[in-house]
């Protein structure tokens, strides 16, 4: 016999799921509308990223556990974990540019095993024909940011630019040009370019050849679009007044209206002012920049510069005797400080 009380109950169930399923037919469920009314953008030389694991293709022997510098797993999480800190310090920038990467395998530990994680980072990278294996990267957040084609931009340096250095093999500039959810497209250039060592002058030549790489591909998007939307960032190795900046690349100071086809250089005021990225031997080189387009400068619509800084926490620094506050390295020649890295980063806010 049926049992009314039961057959009550069923009937009363089954009333309920098909006014849910009527309802969610006719009244969608919505997802959160992701807002880019504010967005940050961040450069980061994060020193020597390097794996515990010995790549026979590069020069990362130091970087093992067997070596001097014994760098262990663990340490190598402390590194990661610190570079965490930095990047929750400055509010988990949507786009994070890195030089001094190994390989995929760093990045994907920095993005998969630290606080990254709870952020949805994923990255872009290519290696790179550097003989220590080093190479720049793009991080950016998932959910701000679509990739739609990206590419290794190499630098092959003529033999009077190289001036018979035998290996001159340098890092390439990364390309990346994605979406943000408004519907902007963004092009991203990250940039590590060579170094000083052995001397500021004669090294010179090196770094403005890869300004002339970065101009050359700036003004290959201006002719399609003289109001692109153009990122570049990185280590430098050149301050804002230097001629591979001002001069190969133009990168005039924000201090006014913008012209179409243009770059501005969002850090010229904090370098006039005695900021800096790096400290050598108590002087301070603002080595890492953001370089915006015109139409990020002052654009009707849309995201726009409002604000450059460096992001420099008590943590990442230390006291050196003879310079002052100094950036904590990870390592001072085979000696390990367990610092974060040589280098404080940069970031650019862009606003409507």
């Amino acid at each position: 016999m049926l049992n009314p009380l039961k057959f009550a109950a069923s009937a009363c169930s089954l009333l309920l799921v098909l006014l849910l399923s009527a309802g969610a037919c006719k009244f969608p469920l919505k997802t959160a509308k992701v807002s880019t009314d504010k967005l940050l953008i961040g450069f980061y030389n994060v020193e020597n990223l390097f794996d515990t694991e010995d790549d026979p293709a590069i020069n990362d022997d130091e970087f093992t556990p067997g070596s001097k510098k014994e760098w262990t797993p663990e340490r190598y999480q402390i590194k990661l974990d610190h570079l965490a800190r930095v990047v929750d310090g400055m509010g988990y920038p949507v786009l994070l540019g890195l030089a001094e990467v190994e390989n995929a395998v760093v990045l994907k530990d920095f993005c998969e095993k630290t606080s990254l994680a709870a952020h949805g980072y994923n990255f872009v990278h290519y290696d790179s024909p550097d003989e220590r294996g080093i190479d720049v990267a793009l991080l950016f957040q998932k959910k701000y940011f679509t990739v739609l084609h990206s590419e290794p931009l190499r630098i092959d340096f003529p033999a009077e630019v190289a001036k018979g250095d035998p290996d001159p093999a340098t890092r390439d500039i990364l390309f990346v040009e994605g979406t943000l959810p408004d519907g902007d497209t963004l092009r991203v250039l990250v940039v590590h370019a060579p170094s000083r060592s052995g001397g500021q002058k004669e090294t010179e030549p090196e770094r403005i050849f890869v300004a002339e790489k970065l101009r050359s591909k700036s003004d290959e998007i201006f002719a399609k679009n003289p109001d692109a939307n153009i990122v570049l960032m990185g280590d430098f190795n050149d301050e804002t007044t230097d001629p591979s900046i001002a001069e190969t690349l133009g990168a005039l100071p924000v201090n006014g209206p913008a012209s179409p086809g243009q770059l501005y250089n969002c850090f010229s005021k904090l370098d006039a002012d005695g900021l800096g990225t790096y400290n050598y031997r108590g002087n301070w080189n603002m080595l890492d920049q953001i370089i915006l387009s015109s139409n990020l400068i002052d654009r009707k619509k849309g995201l726009r510069f409002r604000e450059a800084s460096i992001f420099r926490q008590d943590y990442m620094m230390y006291e050196d005797r003879k310079y002052g506050a100094t950036p904590s390295r990870t390592y001072g020649g085979n000696h390990y400080f367990g610092g974060y890295s040589d280098h404080l980063p940069v970031m650019v806010s862009l606003g409507r």
